[in-house]
Parts: C-alpha cells; sequence; structure tokens
C-alpha cells in the first residue's frame, strides 16, 4: 500500500492521470496474476495514451465551435432516401482533407447540410485535426473589422490556420467588393488546406453572387474545381422540430426525431 501511495504521488507530479485513475485497478490485475510486470507498464501507459486522445479530442471539439456536436452515425440517412448515403460515409473517411480538398454541400433548406458538415468536422477532430466552424456572415464580419482596426492580417492567419474550416450558410446573398476581396484573400491564405462549404444554391449559381467577374473566377477557381460537391436534396427535417410535432408524428418511425439543421 505504501509503494501504491507513492507512485501516486509520483504520477501526480508527471501529471499522468490516466494511469493515476486506472492505477487500482491495475494493480488489483497484476496482484491476481492477470498482468506481468511488463504487461503491468504497458497497460498504465496504454490508460495514459487513451485519456490524452480523449482529452484532445474534447480540446479540438471545444476550439473549433460547433452549433451542435455530432456525428455522421447521429444522421439519419432513412429519412432522406435521396441523400447520398455512399458518398458522404466515404467523405467521412477524410481522404478529401489529407488531399487537401475541399467539399461543396448544397440542396435546399433543412435536408442536413450543416449537420453532415459538423459531424465531418467532428469526425476531423477525432484524427487529430484542427477544425474550424463558422457562418459565412460571421467570418465576413470578422475580416471587415480587420480593416477598421488594422488587425486584418492577423485575422486572416488565425481563419487560415486550422487544417479544416466548415463554411455554413455560404452564397445566401450577393458579396459586395470588399467582401470578394475578403474572400479572396482567404482562400489564398489556405492554399492546400480543405474547406467545408454548406449552400443551398449550387455552385454554378454562385458567380453571379461577385461583382467582379475576374474576383469571382479565382475565388471559385480554386475552390470548385478541386471540391467533392455533394447534391442533398428531399424533405425537411424541420417541420418535425415544431411545437407539437411530436404529438402528431408519435406514430412514425424510431430514429425519425433525430436532431438534423441545414
Amino acid at each position: 500500500m505504501m509503494r501504491a501511495h507513492q507512485l501516486e504521488t509520483t504520477l501526480r507530479a508527471l501529471a499522468l492521470s490516466g494511469m493515476l485513475d486506472t492505477l487500482e485497478a491495475r494493480i488489483a490485475q497484476a496482484d491476481a496474476g492477470e498482468l506481468g510486470h511488463v504487461e503491468f507498464l504497458q497497460a498504465l501507459c496504454e490508460d495514459e495514451l487513451a485519456r490524452r486522445d480523449a482529452a484532445g479530442i474534447a480540446r479540438r471539439v471545444r476550439a473549433a465551435h460547433f452549433e451542435q456536436t455530432c456525428t455522421i452515425e447521429d444522421f439519419d440517412f432513412s429519412f432522406n432516401r435521396q441523400v447520398p448515403a455512399a458518398r458522404i460515409r466515404d467523405l467521412a473517411t477524410l481522404r478529401f482533407v489529407e488531399a487537401g480538398e475541399s467539399v461543396v454541400l448544397h440542396g435546399p433548406v433543412g435536408v442536413g447540410k450543416t449537420m453532415i458538415a459538423q459531424a465531418l468536422g467532428h469526425q476531423a477532430c477525432r484524427r487529430g485535426y484542427s477544425v474550424a466552424f463558422t457562418k459565412a456572415s460571421r467570418v465576413l464580419a470578422d475580416l471587415a473589422g480587420g480593416h477598421a482596426d488594422r488587425t486584418r492580417e492577423s485575422r486572416l492567419r488565425r481563419w487560415a490556420r486550422p487544417v479544416l474550416l466548415i463554411i455554413d450558410d455560404f452564397a445566401m446573398r450577393a458579396f459586395t467588393p470588399g467582401q470578394s476581396d475578403d474572400l479572396y484573400e482567404l482562400v489564398t491564405e489556405r492554399a492546400a488546406k480543405s474547406l467545408i462549404l454548406t449552400a443551398n444554391r449550387a455552385a454554378t449559381d454562385w458567380y453571379s453572387l461577385f461583382p467582379n467577374p475576374v474576383v469571382a473566377e479565382s475565388i471559385l477557381d480554386r475552390v470548385v474545381n478541386s471540391a467533392h460537391h455533394v447534391h442533398m436534396d428531399g424533405k425537411s427535417y424541420r417541420p418535425n422540430k415544431r411545437p407539437g410535432a411530436r404529438d402528431s408524428t408519435s406514430a412514425a418511425p424510431a430514429g425519425r426525431d433525430k436532431p438534423a439543421i441545414e
């Protein structure tokens, strides 16, 4: 017991809380003859690695600022058969992140574009990638603020830093000349890094939203031509979220009331 107490003190001093949390159980296994000396040490090291992995995932998820925490496993693909489940599951392998490619999720309101984008972001966090989630209006406002206080370059670097940047509700309205310039700088700064864009419009309709066709071509050539385009169609989840909707759809098959947003 004295040796165990001394070991606890040492582990605490070394900030090895993963080992500390399981120490008593591992000692019991060793006393029962279930673990040899090397196996005992290996098990404690694996406990510490598991704790650090979990802490790292939680830290990256917090830093991403998702609107909601969701995973691909949470998404009810049976609700809309038109949603290309196989393509989305293939994207969840994150080969597009490894290749520095982008993803465009487009389709009508309420089919789950935002949830899928965040689920892919959560998967990236679990794989060790840094992720940031934002609305298009928010990142544009942030960059515009940098012109006023002369922090535009540092703000650009901050948005360029994550391995994966998710911009939700892209191309909802026409861009101003200043917004177009900021988008160009952002896309250029993020060269060879991945973007996920969600939009109600297909990418072919984005060009007319830019006041300068040359800038539009420069931006969209870098994004659109290197992106995986996924059209998500079907009925909206949102009517099921209205007050009283659960009562009126109580006979619906299980799983139809899973959370999903645009």
